[in-house]
């Protein structure tokens, strides 16, 4: 049988919070905008290599039903962010992608989130023509570094 890879109900924790009141759409997106490592070559064809370990940083974009439980939580958090910067405890959680081998089998794909900062204040619209993501809060969090397990 060819490899197959059954995704869904994944899960997000933050700050031993499960988060449930995701929207429609990418409502949870990790991505790592840095590259890990640097090449450079010059005369003679000799090439220098380096690391750069903001290429460990994830930035998570989530995007929550605007006025939920997960929506108030999340900008408590930020709130204590923005009112304490110094004192502020930092972001941890796990982000779990359940995979099914379409043979009953399931195998977890864990993204560990560590040293989390929010980036962005919340923005808000009003709209009168059904449009629905004027009730989605998009939430874009930092962390200085994320570790990929497979289990």
């Amino acid at each position: 049988m060819n490899a197959v890879g059954l995704t869904g109900n994944d899960t997000l924790t933050l700050n031993n919070t499960v988060l449930t009141d995701f929207a429609d759409g990418n409502c949870v997106e990790l991505s790592f905008p840095n590259d890990i490592a640097q090449v450079k070559t010059g005369k003679n064809g000799n090439s220098i290599y380096a690391q750069n370990q903001t290429g460990n940083n994830g930035e998570l974009k989530l995007r929550l039903i605007r006025g939920s439980s997960d929506d108030n939580f999340m900008n408590n958090l930020l709130i204590q962010q923005q009112n304490n910067f110094s004192g502020t405890v930092l972001l941890q959680g796990q982000f779990v992608k359940v995979i099914g081998n379409g043979l009953g089998t399931n195998s977890f794909d864990t993204y560990i989130l560590s040293g989390g900062v929010f980036m962005k204040i919340q923005e808000a619209k009003e709209n009168v023509e059904g449009d629905t993501e004027q009730s989605v809060t998009m939430y874009t969090i930092k962390f200085a570094t994320v570790v990929r397990v497979l289990t």
